[in-house]
């Protein structure tokens, strides 16, 4: 269950809270091999198994990008704006992947507030770091702040 925001304006007073955590998502080898087709990106370390497990995570790894994509799946289940005519993603900021994603792997998104301000188009800007959890490492495989504008409905 997402937190709700009912306005944008409401961000700006929760600026520094943990938002919450999406549901748990298998990572499994064909959403791999689909992110490998999509994007050209057919490394052995991500589509082939039997070489994986002789490597050095001992399996297939999803790819980072593919990690930091599924945010955008995680998010709508963190937070919720509500009172918008529409809300844009403007971008990211310092991405890192601190852990592998072995294939068989759950992971989640956990949000924190960052900061939520007003810009001059009349729109909220908001940071949400998302920290893609992997369940059983002490170490995320992503870590990621976006940053997304909600423009008041009118």
């Amino acid at each position: 269950m997402p937190k709700i925001f009912e306005t944008p304006a409401d961000l700006q007073k929760a600026v520094g809270e943990h938002l919450g955590h999406s549901d748990w998502l298998v990572i499994e080898q064909d959403r791999i091999d689909q992110f490998a087709e999509a994007t050209g990106d057919h490394q052995w370390i991500h589509v082939d198994p039997d070489r994986a497990k002789d490597g050095p995570f001992g399996a297939c790894i999803a790819h980072g990008y593919l990690t930091q994509s599924l945010v955008n799946f995680f998010l709508p289940q963190i937070v919720e704006v509500r009172g918008i005519s529409m809300g844009v993603n403007y971008g990211a900021d310092r991405v890192r992947f601190p852990a592998p994603v072995p294939v068989g792997s759950r992971i989640r998104g956990s949000g924190e507030l960052v900061s939520a301000d007003a810009t001059k188009d009349g729109a909220v800007q908001a940071v949400v770091r998302v920290t893609v959890e992997i369940e059983g490492s002490e170490r995320p495989g992503c870590v990621i702040d976006t940053i997304s504008r909600y423009y008041p409905a009118s």
